[in-house]
């Protein structure tokens, strides 16, 4: 009896010859054989993801700095606490500090430490912003003050700089400085059509009273009383939006 060899398998189990290409199908680079294609509408990972596995994390671009944003969106994340009026939303970061200063405050040295420090730090960051703020600006309305006057001296029509020199009110005593005047090239075309509008006013408000006076019997006073009253009220809504 003649025995097969043992790496000889059954017809039925050999695997089946690929399929031809199409005629005109050339395989290649992008061009895999037909055969081992994806298929129209199967997936190729039928299985889908593993249970429990987690997606990858994309790394940070070069330009990124991902921690600090969330650190930044973790500190004003809203959060409630306990107050004496109840439960109140503050930021997360306003919720520590708080803690931080009642711990300071029931005796903590640790806490009044850190507590003091902090506090130290964030005024001078303050004086030290105020300080530069009130330099720049005493610069700015010296050196434009010496502008103009040069400007005037020669005869020649002056800049117009926005703000204006003459409106940076400067405190020495108090060591602040006040813009009174327009900053931008848009408030200043407000500003102009204010000031126009409350000359007219005043003009119109001066006729009224000066008929009152001439006619105090006049029929119509209730009338023009009534419009006194709403020109006055006017120039008070005008004074909040451009003082003096």
């Amino acid at each position: 009896m003649s025995r097969q060899p043992k790496n000889l398998q059954p017809f039925s189990a050999r695997p089946e010859p690929a399929a031809l290409p199409s005629p005109g199908y050339e395989v290649g680079y992008t061009r895999p054989p037909e055969a081992t294609r994806f298929q129209k509408g199967k997936s190729g990972n039928p299985k889908g993801r593993p249970k429990g596995s987690k997606k990858r994390a994309s790394l940070p671009a070069l330009n990124e700095e991902r921690l600090k944003s969330i650190t930044l969106e973790e500190a004003y994340r809203s959060v409630s606490v306990g107050d004496v009026r109840g439960a109140v939303i503050i930021p997360m970061a306003q919720a520590v500090v708080r803690s931080l200063a009642v711990n300071a405050a029931k005796g903590s040295q640790r806490s009044q430490r850190l507590f003091t420090q902090l506090l130290a730090s964030t005024e001078t960051a303050n004086k030290r912003l105020h300080d530069d703020w009130f330099g720049m600006a005493l610069t700015y309305k010296v050196e434009w003050e010496r502008e103009i006057e040069r400007c005037r001296r020669l005869g020649i029509e002056a800049p117009q700089p926005l703000p204006h020199p003459d409106d940076i009110v400067v405190d020495m005593r108090t060591g602040t400085i006040r813009v009174t005047g327009p900053m931008t090239p848009h408030e200043k075309a407000t500003w102009d059509e204010l000031r126009v509008r409350k000359a007219e006013i005043q003009q119109e408000l001066a006729e009224l009273r000066q008929m009152l006076i001439d006619d105090p019997d006049d029929r119509h006073r209730t009338i023009m009383e009534d419009e006194i009253a709403h020109h006055e009220r006017m120039l008070a809504m005008i004074a909040r939006v451009i003082p003096g």
